[in-house]
């Protein structure tokens, strides 16, 4: 596999094209350095520096103000995390003068997290995360499921057949682009040190944590639930760790991009809804490690199977939000009563998405009970609810619910003469599908 085209691409030369500042920020090793150097080398040209290379750190660290008034024309800082005392520095450096694209910032923390950092740049920087690679970077492709799922009308898509065994193998690589290009018999390897770098480098440059042994740990206990509500205090039973530790322990997992806890959907109704937000370990790959299965385990494992075929798809509708037309803010719906929809899709225009996930092969009439307590719930703004299966055909279940097969997520294929046949592997590239991903 060669270098994957990042979708995240238009998006990041349009924000460099109107805004003096623009942080990409995302997880170590999914890919934010080469989407900067290839930016910056053809599209909008610009001094790279990485923070990573010990000259320029401490050039950065000894003289904040000067590093940054040395840097003439535009310039790209990577890992902008490891010095944030350069924030201050760059506002004053906007603000004389706001030309677009000065400053193109990537970091492995979320630094939106650091003290008085929002408030310094606030009207001159947009953010944009880059998550690991989805599906279709992976196979050359677009995707589109968001925008079909919220069109007026929707063109259901032509049958396409996708395993289980092959399910269980997209879930096992994950998306992170090292990982991906390996061997599965190496990949292993590579998480492994993978984890290491997190806690010695990103972790250290944003706390001082004497304890580093627990983290691991924690993440090991996150991977066997993710997919499943966030409960802290049976989490700090489990671990042997006091609750305000556990949540300190919580918000730098999120704030290293390894953990993303998904909100709770709730609307001004009767029904009571619950608040707790869903824990999803970002990289399925990574959660797979962590848990000790791999591809050929994990669907037999049926406390897992259900919850990681839940969270990768959930972090592909995650990864997709940020390049669709719709972008819309990703929650979950569950009731006191236990009832459920997996992820709830809202448009910034108050339109509801509702998508359910089954690894099954088949499904029911009453496998739709959540997507109608949703539509119950949400009234007019309801606009369809979509319930994902293994199985190959997409079929109306009454008014607004469909059945889709969980490869339309990544592989939306339209009825036609050419309208049938598999999924594409990962890897695979047709000249159709590389057209599509230039636009």
């Amino acid at each position: 596999m060669g270098v994957f085209r990042r979708h995240l691409t238009t998006p990041l030369l349009a924000a460099l094209g109107d805004t003096p500042v623009v942080l990409l920020h995302g997880a170590r090793q999914v890919g934010k350095s080469t989407l900067a150097q290839e930016i910056t080398s053809a599209q909008h040209p610009a001094r790279y520096l990485t923070l990573d290379d010990a000259t320029v750190l401490a050039a950065a660290r000894s003289d904040p103000a000067g590093f940054i008034s040395g840097l003439k024309g535009p310039a790209v800082i990577d890992e902008v995390q490891r010095v944030p005392e350069l924030f201050l520095p760059i506002k004053a450096a906007v603000d004389r003068d706001r030309r677009p694209g000065r400053f193109l910032l990537t970091g492995s923390a979320n630094v939106l997290l650091l003290p008085k950092l929002s408030e310094s740049l606030a009207g001159r920087m947009e953010v944009l995360r880059l998550w690991p690679l989805s599906q279709g970077e992976i196979a050359g492709a677009v995707e589109e499921f968001i925008d079909r799922v919220f069109a007026r009308a929707l063109v259901l898509p032509s049958a396409t057949t996708l395993d289980r065994d092959e399910l269980a193998g997209r879930i096992a690589a994950g998306g992170y682009p090292e990982a991906v290009r390996r061997s599965t018999a190496r990949r292993p390897a590579w998480f492994r040190a993978y984890v290491t770098t997190i806690l010695q480098r990103t972790v250290r440059d944003i706390v001082d944590i004497e304890r580093l042994h627990e983290i691991p740990r924690l993440l090991s206990v996150l991977a066997a639930r993710t997919g499943t509500l966030l409960n802290v205090a049976d989490l700090s039973r489990t671990l042997g760790i006091p609750q305000t530790t556990l949540q300190r322990y919580l918000a730098l997992l999120q704030a290293t991009f390894l953990v993303h806890l998904l909100p709770a959907w709730t609307a001004k109704v009767r029904k009571r809804l619950l608040r707790s937000p869903k824990i999803l370990v970002v990289d399925t790959g990574l959660a797979g490690h962590l848990a000790g299965v791999d591809s050929r385990a994990l669907p037999t494992h049926p406390e897992l199977w259900g919850p990681f075929v839940e969270t990768f798809l959930a972090m592909e509708l995650m990864k997709q939000a940020g390049w669709s037309t719709t972008q819309p803010t990703l929650y979950h719906l569950r009731t006191a009563k236990g009832e459920d929809v997996d992820v709830v899709l809202e448009a910034p225009s108050g339109e509801i998405v509702g998508v359910e996930v089954k690894a099954a092969v088949s499904v029911d009439a009453d496998d739709f009970r959540g997507l109608r307590i949703l539509a119950e719930i949400a009234g007019r703004r309801f606009l369809r609810g979509t319930l994902l299966y293994l199985g190959s055909q997409a079929v109306p279940f009454g008014a607004n619910l469909y059945a889709l097969p969980i490869s339309s997520v990544w592989h939306w294929q339209q009825p036609g003469p050419a309208g049938r046949g598999r999924a594409a592997a990962p890897g695979a590239r047709s000249s159709a599908t590389t057209r599509r991903a230039g636009r």
